[in-house]
C-alpha cells in the first residue's frame, strides 16, 4: 500500500467524494484505511453491565484504499504517489510535484 498511517488524504469515489482527512490506520491484508470523519457509521452497542450501557455510536468505516488519494497540501490537490531510492533508500514521492514525502 502507497497509503500510510497519518497522510492526509482526498476521497475520489463513494458517498465522502471529495472531503478530505487524515487516515488514522491501515488495514493492508484488506487493503482498506479508516479515514478521520470519512465514512462514519452509526453501529448499536447492546449493553454489557453497569459500566458498558450500550447505546448508539458513530464510528468511522474501513474504506477501500482505490477510493483514496494522496492529498498535497502545498500544491492543494491529489496525486499519485510513487518510490524512488535517494541515498540508499526507498522513499515515497509525489507523481505530480516530484517532491518527496516524509
Amino acid at each position: 500500500m502507497k497509503i500510510k498511517t497519518g497522510d492526509i488524504v482526498k476521497v475520489i469515489a463513494g458517498k465522502d467524494r471529495g472531503k478530505t482527512g487524515k487516515v488514522l490506520r491501515t488495514i493492508p491484508k484488506k487493503n482498506k484505511v479508516i479515514v478521520e470523519k470519512i465514512n462514519v457509521v452509526t453501529k448499536h452497542n447492546k449493553p454489557r453491565g453497569p459500566q458498558n450501557p450500550g447505546g448508539i455510536d458513530k464510528i468511522e468505516a474501513p474504506i477501500d484504499a482505490s477510493n483514496v488519494m494522496y492529498f498535497d497540501k502545498e500544491s492543494g490537490k491529489a496525486s499519485r504517489i510513487g518510490y524512488k531510492f535517494e541515498d540508499g533508500k526507498k522513499v515515497r514521492f509525489v507523481k505530480s510535484t516530484g517532491k518527496t514525502i516524509k
